[in-house]
């Protein structure tokens, strides 16, 4: 299995050189990736109504993981980079394109685009799009992110988007992967349909039968599910034996990928204790990594 390091980006604090070090010693470590999280605003869930469901509120600081990547892209070499994910129907298809383009350029061919729905309402809002129809936004934007990447001059007419004979220069120099995360029927569909690559939130058992409801619409498309690559995040706070059990689990299972956060969020079933320092963190990574098959 390949093995992914997740940003902790909830507790890396602002020092920019915090992040150098952590991000030049996973690569150092053997890491296989490095998965960012994203979230532009967070809000509190009190007296929200539709109540507010996800794991952060307006005290878990997020890094912007597309301005992330640029930086990281120029302080490693070999380490691929991943948004795990994007939630893309809250942000312009355009403009992802365009900042996936120079990531993947700037390096080399590293890059990884993670995109998916997201949960929270209220950022949308104030992002200036609409919640209730992600969704049908959402597949309209796969259509245009992949023609911008593919084509010199785009000519595409949609519900949610116009683009009159323009192109984006550069393009990539390759067909960037595109994975899918969540874990509702529709996430599933659009990554068997368009995707390289699903994540998964969590590991355990609780993802056995999303796997298998994947892999049953990756039939339906034609594809073959023993090439399609498959990650589990796993909480490193829950301890290395747990997370070697679970990994071997999920490697039992066909899993192709394993990320590793160290982060504690006791929504996520991460431990209580946290990780004070960089120091803390890359050094939890290190007794996990040790112990994985």
């Amino acid at each position: 299995m390949r093995l992914a390091a997740v940003f902790p980006t909830c507790e890396i604090g602002a020092d920019a050189g915090a992040v150098r070090a952590w991000a030049t010693a996973v690569e150092e470590m053997g890491f296989d990736r490095i998965i960012a999280y994203d979230h532009v605003l967070g809000a509190t869930h009190e007296r929200r109504e539709p109540p507010l469901l996800g794991p952060y509120t307006e005290r878990d600081p997020f890094r912007e993981p597309m301005v992330l990547f640029g930086f990281l892209a120029a302080i490693t070499s070999r380490v691929e980079l991943m948004t795990g994910v994007i939630i893309l129907p809250q942000r312009q298809a355009v403009l992802v394109a365009k900042q996936a383009t120079e990531i993947d350029i700037l390096s080399q061919g590293r890059f990884v685009l993670g995109v998916g729905s997201g949960w929270n309402h209220v950022e949308y809002e104030a992002l200036g799009m609409e919640f209730s129809t992600r969704a049908r936004r959402f597949d309209e934007q796969l259509d245009v992110i992949r023609r911008l990447w593919s084509e010199n001059l785009v000519d595409f007419t949609g519900r949610y988007h116009r683009i009159d004979r323009a192109g984006l220069a550069p393009r990539p120099a390759r067909s960037i992967p595109m994975w899918f995360g969540g874990s509702a029927e529709g996430a599933l569909a659009r990554a068997a349909k368009h995707g390289d690559g699903f994540t998964f939130g969590t590991g355990g058992s609780r993802i056995a039968a999303p796997l298998a409801r994947l892999r049953e619409l990756l039939v339906e498309h034609g594809r073959d599910p023993a090439t399609f690559a498959v990650e589990a995040i796993m909480h490193a706070g829950k301890g290395p034996d747990a997370v070697a059990a679970e990994a071997a689990q999920w490697q039992s299972l066909g899993g192709t990928h394993v990320a590793i956060s160290t982060m504690t969020n006791r929504m996520l079933g991460a431990a209580s204790t946290p990780c004070d320092t960089v120091e803390d963190h890359l050094a939890l990574l290190a007794q996990v990594k040790s112990q994985l098959p």
